[in-house]
């Protein structure tokens, strides 16, 4: 049970009910964290519109999708580690077992994702004040600047999804709970 409204379409607020329609295409049902954000239109707004920047990152869909995880993980999202697995393996045709391990904070055996993962970790933990070691070893994985604050954009969008939903105590739709962690 939500602790804040989990709006249908047509109960959403007039200024969200068309990133809501939006969402419900893209989806092809209603995501109920974008339930939950349709309560402060700015909030979904913002949402749809990082999320839409995120996505022209010059990182790939399965980089991008292992800061998403890698924050939902570490913010104790479960909500986003269902959504975010389901995208890793239907969208960035990432193996099970390698999902499998970002949700559990693990090594992937996949050198740059494992450094992106790091990276992204580090981030977090640091607020952004990572050492000169923890950049070096995610520009040596043969990243630049640009992407390193992607990693940053990456969270910052994370951060809002997370932090909603925790706030919220967002029910995972039927539709992500074979992707939660320990279903994979």
């Amino acid at each position: 049970m939500s602790r804040l409204t989990l709006h249908t379409q047509d109960s959403a607020p007039a200024d969200s009910q068309a990133f809501v329609a939006k969402a419900i295409a893209n989806n092809g049902f209603l995501p109920n964290l974008i339930g939950v954000l349709a309560n402060a239109p700015v909030a979904l707004e913002t949402y749809m519109t990082v999320a839409g920047i995120n996505g022209r990152a010059s990182l790939t869909l399965a980089e991008r999708e292992v800061v998403q995880i890698t924050a939902a993980r570490i913010h104790g999202c479960d909500f986003c580690v269902a959504g975010h697995t389901a995208v890793a393996l239907k969208k960035a045709g990432q193996p099970v077992e390698l999902v499998r391990a970002l949700q559990n904070g693990l090594d992937t055996g996949e050198a740059k994702l494992d450094a992106v993962a790091h990276f992204a970790t580090a981030v977090i933990a640091r607020r952004g004040a990572v050492d000169d070691a923890q950049l070096q070893a995610f520009l040596a994985a043969g990243y630049n600047q640009q992407q390193a604050l992607e990693v940053v954009l990456g969270i910052s969008l994370a951060t809002l999804c997370n932090f909603a939903n925790s706030l919220a105590g967002t029910p995972v739709n039927p539709e992500l709970t074979p992707y939660l962690p320990g279903a994979i």
